[in-house]
């Protein structure tokens, strides 16, 4: 009960956590995208789909677009990866002559139709372009930042191997053509202030996705929507459904301008070894994972450039092993990083995905009424890394994240003795944990840890400092030894979210074990 007590006041708390003014247009300053006084912008965003067939932004049939960007808002998010159709800028019959009744009327989503005449009545017999600029203007109204991602050629799902348009050359991948449709895209939102940047293509794939290509044709396509509108960021994924940037190393990309280039990158649970959270103990598979994601993007950011993780996410109904184990590895890297990210996906369902009508988004942050958060676990998880821990004007915070929860360790006022407990990270005091000393630090009090499992962990002041030990491959466990000898680790009580002392998980090579209550990343 405890439990979904503090969920419901999260979701309360979080519409009310004040969003600074942003100056734009967004720039970058070495690993950083900042605004126009020089200042750290976290992008933390959630796709909002628009690319498949009826090439609609999703879910219009079921809320009104105010009550669905309203809602983003609230969930914390301050931005937008809005997906498009290469074919809305090179085909001027599907932009501009066709409706958006009557693309849903040849698709027989008549039901749809209904609900557009219920809910947004004023795109029902707009061109399907305007609809576009209506979703963008009404995201911008609520203070919301987007992100254009040209997501595919043709209206449709996305993403497989033997896709016509897959990769530079392909049938339906026209490099030229591409670059064109780029720079028009960019043109026509030359002064929407909150169009803040544009992904050029997603998930470039196939058999013929190497390096050469890449370099040959992203260029271009970077110049085109620079030169048509040099304010937005330009925003370049990887090959391999953009899990691998890792040909940056040993080759210069080269464009005309520097401060505008930005990359992303991909990370689902399925991105690497088959069935990989499930055959491995957590701890093991969670750090070598970790180093391959660093080795294919995530050294950019030590080379002075912004990487987004702009797509990640997972069955948020819980039933997924592989997915929770994955998520809860991930989220520790992005805290640990402070990257800037886009979650997939804001989809509560779809009109139309290949051939089923209504098809259920089991990734989507809201279910399929397009009103209700789907988990909102999930979503508490999501808070840890929605707000920047350091950057340009930013004065750095040290915390202690608990990537499980999405909360972070704080003291615990409401006892005799200080213990410690989880709190929104916004609300905690300021923790450090040095591994050489290995005493944690929340407010300028240390732990004191207990001699017998299962006691709250307190904290004091001198010589009763406890010393902890960070074990494990992803050296998230904080470890300590009893008078007696026995090893424990910090753990939480989901009771009340207190820190407690357990006998330490998942420290062999047992692939069932799971260790997320006893991960603690040092930020």
């Amino acid at each position: 009960m405890a439990r979904s007590i503090y969920l419901c006041i999260f979701l309360l708390l979080i519409t009310w956590i004040p969003t600074p003014s942003t100056s734009f247009p967004l720039s970058t300053k070495t690993r950083w995208i900042v605004d126009e006084k020089g200042l750290r912008v976290k992008l933390a965003c959630v796709n909002w789909l628009a690319h498949l067939q009826p090439a609609v932004a999703e879910g219009l049939s079921k809320q009104p677009l105010d009550s669905i960007s309203k809602n983003i808002v609230s969930m914390g998010f301050n931005c937008v990866r809005l997906t498009w159709p290469l074919d809305l800028m090179t085909n001027d019959t599907l932009a501009l002559k066709i409706t958006v009744k009557q693309s849903f009327e040849s698709l027989n989503l008549f039901d749809d139709v209904l609900g557009i005449q219920t809910h947004n009545p004023k795109i029902l017999n707009l061109p399907i372009f305007n609809a576009f600029q209506e979703v963008v203007s009404n995201l911008g109204q609520n203070g919301l930042m987007v992100i254009l991602d040209n997501h595919l050629t043709h209206p449709g799902w996305c993403c497989s191997d033997n896709d016509l348009d897959a990769f530079f050359g392909y049938p339906n991948f026209d490099p030229v053509i591409w670059a064109k449709g780029l720079g028009k895209m960019a043109t026509l939102f030359r002064n929407v202030t909150n169009v803040i940047g544009m992904s050029l293509r997603n998930e470039p794939r196939g058999t013929r996705d190497y390096p050469d290509l890449w370099f040959r044709f992203m260029p271009k396509g970077a110049e085109a929507v620079h030169a048509a509108n040099p304010e937005v960021l330009v925003i370049l994924s990887g090959i391999d459904f953009d899990t691998n940037l890792s040909f940056l190393r040993d080759r210069f990309f080269n464009v005309s301008f520097t401060d505008k280039l930005v990359f992303e990158q991909h990370w689902y649970s399925f991105s690497h070894e088959g069935g990989a959270w499930v055959k491995h103990n957590s701890n093991d598979i969670c750090a070598k994972i970790i180093g391959e994601v660093n080795h294919n993007g995530g050294f950019l950011l030590d080379r002075g450039f912004p990487l987004i993780l702009s797509e990640f996410g997972t069955d948020e109904r819980g039933v997924d092993v592989s997915g929770n184990r994955y998520m809860n590895c991930l989220v520790a890297w992005a805290a640990e990083k402070d990257l800037d990210w886009a979650v997939w996906a804001l989809t509560g369902d779809y009109y139309l995905r290949t051939g089923t009508k209504h098809m259920v988004e089991t990734y989507g942050v809201l279910d399929a009424t397009w009103k209700n958060v789907r988990n909102s676990t999930y979503l508490q998880k999501l808070s840890g890394i929605q707000h920047p821990f350091r950057g340009p004007g930013l004065q750095e915070k040290k915390l202690i994240l608990h990537p499980h929860t999405g909360l972070c360790v704080t003291n615990n006022h409401s006892g005799n003795v200080p213990t410690l407990r989880l709190e929104l990270c916004t609300q905690s005091e300021s923790s450090t944990f040095n591994p050489k000393e290995g005493i944690l630090w929340v407010n300028k009090m240390c732990v004191e840890t207990p001699d017998v499992a299962g006691q709250k962990v307190k904290l004091g002041v001198g010589s009763k400092c406890s010393k902890l030990g960070q074990i494990s491959a992803t050296k998230m466990h904080l470890s300590f030894k009893t008078s007696n000898g026995l090893l424990l680790c910090l753990d939480v009580d989901e009771r009340d979210n207190s820190i407690v002392a357990n006998p330490c998980k998942c420290l062999t090579k047992d692939a069932s074990c799971d260790p997320a209550s006893q991960w603690f990343k040092v930020l």
